[in-house]
């Protein structure tokens, strides 16, 4: 009786272990809901085709810096009613490279990995984001953040930028503290009983 107990208790501590390393940093929640990552992944892994991946790239963040913004709500909205101009923009690069690959920009949810950037570290999670997808899109594929406009801001600009587009400072630290993680303790038990209460 007395070992059952004890391995429950383990079991207990292993489970309660493992559901905390899922648990997102504090903060990561909303971080998730205020932006919009780009995705694009090139035809294939050859070279040229790699370069032509980043000339398209280039492409759709110099027709995404002429939507302006207020926040991440504004933004999607832009963004949807914008996908017919950044698909110009990318088909119109390919056609002057030579290539008559397809292009398809589609706006969704994706789940991105943990990616450090210079200065900033995003975490891993399920992100609104641009993907541009590049003919057979087999390739190695180019990352960054499209709102807000993170791709194109300097390193100094950065803080800035995530102000503006209205992270706290907490959110804010999150990201760019990479070494100092703060974690919650969250029970999924807790959560859905008092959304059950509400």
């Amino acid at each position: 009786m007395k070992e059952k107990v004890i391995l429950g208790i383990c079991i207990s501590f292993l489970l309660a272990f493992t559901v905390m390393s899922l648990l997102p940093v504090s903060g990561e929640e909303e971080i998730y809901d205020s932006m919009i990552r780009l995705h694009v992944l090139a035809n294939s892994d050859s070279t040229a085709d790699q370069e032509l991946k980043l000339k398209v790239r280039d492409a759709v963040l110099e027709e995404a810096e002429k939507i302006s913004c207020s926040g991440p709500d504004e933004a999607y909205i832009k963004a949807k009613s914008s996908l017919h101009l950044l698909k110009s923009a990318a088909e119109e690069t390919i056609r002057a490279e030579g290539y008559d690959y397809s292009v398809d920009v589609v706006l969704g949810e994706e789940k991105y990995p943990e990616r450090s950037y210079d200065g900033f570290s995003l975490p891993g999670g399920t992100y609104t984001s641009l993907r541009v997808l590049i003919g057979n899109a087999e390739g190695q594929n180019w990352w960054c953040v499209l709102y807000p406009p993170l791709c194109t801001a300097a390193a100094t600009e950065r803080e800035e930028v995530f102000i503006a587009a209205g992270f706290t400072k907490g959110q804010y630290e999150t990201i760019t503290e990479t070494d100092n993680k703060k974690y919650k303790i969250k029970f999924k038990i807790v959560e859905i009983i008092r959304e059950i209460f509400e």
